[in-house]
């Protein structure tokens, strides 16, 4: 009847208002399926998630190699090696068991090394092995697994090899507390180190002497010949051969005494032996490598002795160009010197690039890092150095000068002293060296007054004003006369005169004369302008540009009678005086 009563009760919640009822059943269902919802979505994430786990998991498994070794680690006691430890036991790596070893030596007292010594052998698991022990006391367990596989060594073997130097460890260790036996090696050093410093006063002051002496001779030597002599060479050589000998005596003086000083203590014995295995080793392996090199370096000394033969016969081949005795076309004597560096260095750089592969070490990581950094340094830092070479080949081989030519080039103006792959030198009349790099160079008009001197010589120009009342023909006249009375212009061919422009006020006269040495053009015009001035001065002509403000009340102009005033004289043809000076000056020029 309860139940019944609690069912109709439910009904009766439901009797009053169907509607109602109705949405608390669906309430009621919704919130069970958003929860089944949620459960499901929360199940499908943890398998994608167990999913992606398995996932990685697999993937470490391939990337690490199922069979990967093990580290192996070496057991040593007071500077000796006991055994090297290659196999795991129970979880411990060979890193632990030799850490775990060497706890339990140190735990060890002095009564319980006297402790007989015994290998027990023992099983555990599919393990197999010998335990070593001092009495009671367990020291270390020795695997079957522990046995190098590559040096096909027994277990037995390594065994009874263990267990020996186990006993001559203990015996090192009661030895290094044998006080009678350490002051005998103390007295031991104590004389090694007296010997050591008498050997090496006598050999530093021995080669010392030999070295100051061979540097008096070099130098006496050297004083007696300005140029450098073979002998001289071959002195600064052996100076430097003889302090490379008393340092190499010196260091094999105090490796032999760091050698005896080792061996004589117990303890430090064993360090003796290895430093002498190292040296050994070491000298082994340069003689070795020496050997081996040899087949290489005999390759590389052919190919740069036929190299060298060959720059020899290209050396020859092109002084014979530059003094004319062999003619090439398209090589000029002015560039033979340019060309033959090119053609030198690319012979070179082929030679090199023949013998490289059979240098010792050129394969190696470490020669090839060198090579690449060196190439980086080259390409980074030759920007501007490739620009001026190939700038100063352009001057090169346009022949725009060369070396001892008198030169105009912006406002320098002076003799070229040398011409470089990256810059010319040029000396003014003020005695100063003027650096030009190539690269402004060729952006500059060159004036080269010696290129085309020749024969002819090379024209020297200066330019006056004169006022329009003094007669054109006694202008020319005086300034023909100043250019002969001046030392350094050649007679031949003679001098002349152009009026470059009539102005408003004057004549713009400009002379010309020929000279024979181009480098002295600056004081041939000193001279000349002199000259000029004396002969207007004797004449009475103003060297002077007038100006008008207004018309003078007289017309500015030449009479006839005064066409040929001193030092003028009328010409057959009066009308061709000028012109007949210019022929007479082309056809000295074309003679």
């Amino acid at each position: 009847m309860a139940g019944g009563g609690r069912k109709l009760a439910g009904l009766s919640d439901c009797s009053g208002s169907a509607p109602s009822c109705r949405i608390r059943n669906f309430s009621s269902l919704s919130k069970g399926f958003a929860v089944r919802i949620v459960s499901v979505v929360t199940s499908a994430l943890l398998s994608v998630c167990a999913l992606l786990l398995s996932i990685a998991a697999c993937a470490a498994a391939v990337a690490s190699p199922v069979g990967s070794e093990v580290p192996e680690a070496t057991l040593r006691l007071i500077n000796r090696d006991i055994v090297t430890l290659r196999a795991t036991l129970v979880g411990a790596s060979p890193q632990v068991r030799v850490e775990r070893a060497r706890a339990r030596f140190r735990e060890l007292s002095p009564a319980d090394l006297d402790q007989p010594l015994a290998a027990i052998p023992f099983t555990l698991g599919e393990a197999k092995g010998i335990q070593f022990t001092l009495g009671d006391k367990i020291l270390f367990s020795l695997l079957e697994a522990d046995v190098d596989a590559e040096a096909k060594q027994k277990f037995a073997d390594l065994v009874a090899q263990t267990e020996a130097r186990l006993i001559d460890a203990r015996s090192a260790w009661h030895q290094a507390r044998d006080r009678p036996l350490l002051l005998k090696s103390l007295l031991r050093v104590g004389l090694a180190t007296l010997v050591l410093g008498i050997l090496i006063w006598g050999a530093y002051a021995g080669s010392r002497r030999a070295v100051v002496w061979m540097e008096r001779k070099r130098d006496l030597l050297a004083a007696r010949v300005d140029h450098v002599d073979f002998r001289e060479f071959v002195a600064r050589l052996a100076v430097g051969m003889m302090v490379l000998v008393q340092w190499f005596v010196l260091a094999a003086l105090a490796y032999s005494w760091l050698s005896l000083v080792l061996a004589s203590f117990v303890v430090t014995e064993p360090l003796s032996r290895g430093l002498s295995d190292w040296l050994y080793g070491k000298v082994e392996w340069v003689a070795e490598g020496a050997l081996s090199s040899l087949p290489g370096l005999v390759t590389v000394v052919i190919v740069l002795v036929l190299t060298r033969a060959v720059v020899d016969a290209l050396g020859y081949f092109f002084d014979a160009v530059q003094k004319g005795r062999v003619i090439v076309p398209m090589v000029h004597p002015e560039t033979t010197t340019a060309t033959r560096r090119i053609v030198v260095l690319l012979t070179w750089g082929l030679g090199i690039a023949v013998a490289y592969p059979y240098l010792p070490g050129s394969s190696s990581d470490a020669f090839k890092g060198l090579s690449v950094v060196f190439g980086l340094m080259i390409t980074l830092g030759s920007t501007g150095l490739v620009t001026q070479a190939m700038s100063g080949l352009v001057v090169i081989y346009s022949r725009a000068l060369r070396k001892g030519d008198f030169v105009e080039i912006g406002d320098v103006q002076g003799v070229v002293t040398e011409v470089a792959a990256l810059a010319i030198k040029v000396a003014n009349v003020r005695n100063e060296e003027v650096t030009i790099p190539n690269s402004v160079l060729i952006g500059l008009p060159i004036h080269n007054y010696s290129k085309l001197a020749g024969r002819q010589g090379t024209l020297v120009t200066t330019k006056v004003t004169i006022g329009y009342d003094t007669p054109w023909r006694q202008v020319y006249a005086m300034l023909i006369c100043a250019a002969e009375k001046t030392e350094g212009i050649r007679a031949m061919p003679t001098a002349f005169v152009y009026q470059r422009a009539l102005s408003d006020f004057y004549v713009e006269y400009e002379l010309f004369a020929s000279i024979g040495l181009p480098i002295e053009r600056i004081p041939i015009l000193s001279r000349l302008h002199a000259n000029i001035q004396d002969e207007f001065n004797t004449y009475g002509v103003q060297i002077m540009s007038p100006h008008f403000f207004s018309q003078p009340a007289q017309a500015v102009v030449v009479p006839k009678e005064q066409w040929h005033a001193a030092p003028a004289q009328a010409p057959v043809d009066p009308a061709g005086a000028g012109r007949g000076i210019e022929k007479q000056y082309r056809k000295d020029a074309g003679d």
